[in-house]
């Protein structure tokens, strides 16, 4: 072995070595009121250390050999042909909705004006992209409590101008996938899946069962580090049609025609020889720019994470599952509560544990998350509850272009009287046994 390659293995076992001093999990007993339940957070061990180490060391910085190797193995994963790495699930979301504006899709793709059917209660990003690009979002209500879009209510939301439905999966619980891909087929619109918060969640449809994110047209992950898995700051799109990779990976790098990977030239064959519109003849292609773009891209060493993270993504998503039936199991019946239920023919990939307080509990939720936040345990909100009585579009709605299919009542009830507590990897039975004695113990006093 030469000096270069024992100086780097040198390296990495100390790495290993800091991992087992300074991170290791169970070096830090918990102690029920004073350590802090969180609701999510890094799940991880050396190989992750170990794997960013490895890639600084290589110094490649943007996306290289790790981005492709991640790429590949998640589309693996997934069961899909394409993924293209970005730096954030946010990010991801954009790609995907202005992916569907590329004029080459002709008669299909969205334009301004158009319409896209979403939901009010979730995350902003998943409705941000159709409102910057200059599109019309169409909300519709979701039930509870699978806090997801209510499909009943679908076809009354529907318009000429509609081009596309636009949902996440709820905290991992997909939305009822068999009435939105038939709507969708029905009237020739396309679907993404906002599948940030169900990483490993699945559906049965078709006649098998498939991975959200892949069963509509283009699905997106976040890697933000509560998800299902990390890379720190990071998120992918994936699909399963050509043309729609070429069109994110157009977007995701400035919007230039040229595929070669960075560092790499003349993939095409065709560098020099080309014509792209009013150009001279033989104009570089690495500098033709097809769409207007932006830079989105991750980072080698983000990647090296995600790499680490694959080969532990089964167990996430079982202990995942793991946390949630330990919690709904302890907490079933409790007074003045309603519980999550998963849609009906899906297997969630949980991201947390909803629970909305009933509105004859005698106690409210902001009541109940108090208490619990005072015994260190860390709750959420169902993130916006209705974006639309948000200051971006109260303020603004002069500005921004949307339309209200039906009244969002359940949207509503969900804003004043929903939460949710972790179930992420990292918490062991004992953490999840006071999240629930401590529930209880509010609820039946």
């Amino acid at each position: 072995m030469d000096r270069k390659s024992q100086l780097k293995q040198e390296i990495l076992e100390k790495t290993r070595e800091y991992y087992e001093l300074v991170h290791r999990p169970d070096r830090r007993p918990f102690v029920p009121g004073e350590t802090r339940v969180n609701y999510g957070g890094r799940w991880f061990d050396a190989a992750e250390m170990v794997n960013l180490v490895d890639a600084s060391l290589d110094f490649w910085l943007t996306a290289g050999p790790w981005a492709t190797r991640f790429e590949r193995g998640l589309a693996q994963w997934l069961g899909v042909r394409y993924c293209s790495l970005v730096n954030s699930g946010s990010s991801a979301n954009l790609l995907a909705f202005q992916a569907l504006t590329a004029q080459e899709l002709g008669d299909r793709r969205i334009c301004k004006g158009d319409e896209v059917i979403t939901v009010a209660a979730g995350f902003p990003t998943t409705v941000a992209p159709i409102v910057q690009f200059g599109a019309r979002p169409v909300f519709v209500d979701i039930s509870v409590p699978e806090y997801n879009i209510d499909a009943t209510k679908l076809e009354q939301a529907w318009s000429p101008r509609v081009k596309a439905v636009m949902l996440a999966h709820s905290l991992g619980n997909p939305f009822n996938l068999q009435e939105v891909v038939g709507f969708c087929r029905r009237h020739q619109l396309w679907l993404i899946e906002d599948n940030c918060d169900a990483l490993g969640s699945e559906y049965y449809i078709d006649g098998e069962w498939k991975k959200t994110g892949t069963i509509g047209d283009i699905g997106t992950s976040s890697f933000y580090p509560p998800h299902h898995m990390t890379t720190g700051e990071g998120g992918a799109v994936y699909t399963h049609h050509p043309d729609l990779h070429k069109y994110v990976n157009s977007f995701r790098d400035w919007g230039r025609e040229c595929w070669c990977l960075g560092g790499v030239d003349n993939t095409c064959g065709k560098r020099f020889t080309g014509q792209f519109g009013t150009l001279p003849a033989g104009y570089d292609h690495k500098y033709v720019y097809s769409h207007l773009g932006f830079n989105l891209k991750a980072t080698d060493m983000q990647a090296a994470i995600g790499c680490a993270q694959l080969e532990k993504l089964d167990d996430i998503v079982a202990r995942r599952r793991h946390n949630f039936t330990f919690l709904k199991d302890r907490l079933q019946g409790t007074r003045g509560l309603i519980l999550p239920e998963p849609q009906a023919n899906a297997r969630p990939s949980w991201f947390g544990f909803l629970i909305t307080v009933r509105e004859d509990a005698g106690f409210t939720r902001n009541e109940l998350t108090g208490f619990l936040e005072s015994r260190k345990i860390q709750t959420r909100n169902l993130f916006a509850g209705n974006l639309l009585r948000h200051p971006a579009f109260e303020s603004l709605q002069e500005g921004v272009d949307y339309r209200v299919s039906g009244p969002l009542t359940q949207t509503d009830r969900v804003m004043d009287a929903t939460f949710w507590i972790g179930v992420y990897p990292g918490m062991t039975e004992e953490k999840l046994q006071y999240m629930a004695d401590s529930i209880k113990d509010f609820c039946n006093r």
